[in-house]
């Protein structure tokens, strides 16, 4: 297990490495870590050893050539993509290419990790060993956030990864249950759940957590899926005992045509409903953009939206890059890649400065 974790020493020293060879604000602060505008993630792909190869080396192509954020989860591809960020990191520190306090590392628990579905958690989970915990806290058939769940989905993440201590733990998707649990069996388990991973960061085990969602901070108030970010901050800072809660950082997607994270007021604060990344920052909170070019299912830009994006010479993914790592407010913004030409293409876009406010403001508006 390497030791370590992401230092503000540690990214502005990756910061200053790779600074010249990026472009001017490739690097922002955000917290207090250096974060590259880009960050590569491990979720799509066969489960397959093929796959894993070609994960494995985009990370060490990409921590490389400048993005020092790799995005996990315990069920991408059955555990494998854990697998890959760890067997990355392991040769990349082993040769001295980087070092562990210049690398964030994320990833998160709350789906089943396996395929093998309700037998398994079943078997593992609910068999009457682990006392506490029971088919109840499985939603879905396949979410759970039951603190002795998260607690062995965290170890068994430690593992895959080779760390002993993990940047950013989220909970995954917890919307997940919204809607087939009561409200307050879903605020209940939330609490539970943080509570654990106070525990966690005190241990050691991690730096930080948070939530990684699709739908929840995306929808207004009143729709089934919706979570206020408001009431798990309150949450947060209720269990934990020295009144500073390590609830720091929100994952949503936000892209061309996903908008809503920065375009709609879904988030109620003060009395008064603003956007996801707004209310975020106002709560101290980091968000990480997912989902940043859609997973490449993005619709043409028109002449005249092209024209918006300058004389850089992208093609419309990389100009969709572009459009989302300029995102005010974001730490930075996560892409998969595998194939060399798509590491290139992104790693191109990296070597050029975001977008001013101005220029983002015009292309929102365009859209």
């Amino acid at each position: 297990m390497i030791a370590g974790y992401a230092t503000p020493e540690g990214t502005k020293q990756y910061q200053d490495r790779f600074e010249l060879q990026c472009g001017e604000g490739h690097f922002q602060k955000a917290g207090p870590l250096h974060w590259s505008s880009v960050g590569i993630g491990t979720y799509l792909g066969n489960a397959d050893d093929d796959t894993d190869d070609l994960v494995y080396q985009s990370i060490v192509n990409c921590v490389n050539a400048g993005i020092n954020v790799i995005d996990s989860a315990i069920n991408y591809r059955g555990e494998r993509g854990e697998r890959c960020v760890g067997r990355a990191l392991e040769e990349l520190i082993a040769q001295g290419a980087v070092h562990r306090n210049e690398v964030i590392v994320c990833s998160k628990g709350g789906f089943l990790p396996q395929s093998l579905g309700v037998e398994w958690f079943q078997e593992r989970y609910a068999s009457g060993e682990m006392e506490g915990i029971g088919m109840d806290d499985l939603v879905a058939d396949c979410h759970c956030m039951h603190p002795l769940f998260l607690q062995d989905q965290l170890e068994r993440s430690r593992q895959n990864l080779g760390l002993e201590t993990i940047d950013v733990y989220y909970v995954h998707n917890p919307e997940t249950q919204l809607g087939n649990v009561p409200q307050e069996v879903f605020w209940d388990r939330i609490e539970k759940a943080f509570a654990y991973l106070e525990q966690a960061v005190a241990e050691g085990k991690i730096r930080a957590y948070g939530l990684a969602t699709w739908n929840a901070l995306r929808l207004p108030p009143g729709q089934a899926k919706h979570l206020s970010l408001e009431r798990a901050k309150k949450i947060a800072r209720s269990v934990a005992e020295s009144g500073a809660d390590h609830f720091r950082y929100v994952q949503l997607p936000f892209n061309l045509m996903m908008r809503e994270a920065v375009g709609r007021p879904t988030q109620p604060l003060n009395g008064k409903n603003t956007s996801a990344v707004v209310a975020a920052r106002e709560l101290e909170l980091i968000p990480v953009v997912s989902g940043s070019i859609a997973q490449a299912k993005l619709e043409p830009l028109s002449e005249a939206q092209r024209h918006l994006f300058g004389d850089d010479p992208f093609n419309d993914l990389q100009r969709a890059l572009q459009f989302t790592r300029s995102t005010p407010g974001i730490a930075t913004a996560l892409v998969g890649m595998k194939r060399i030409s798509h590491i290139e293409e992104n790693l191109a876009v990296c070597r050029h400065a975001p977008m001013d406010g101005a220029q983002f403001k015009a292309i929102f508006q365009s859209l």
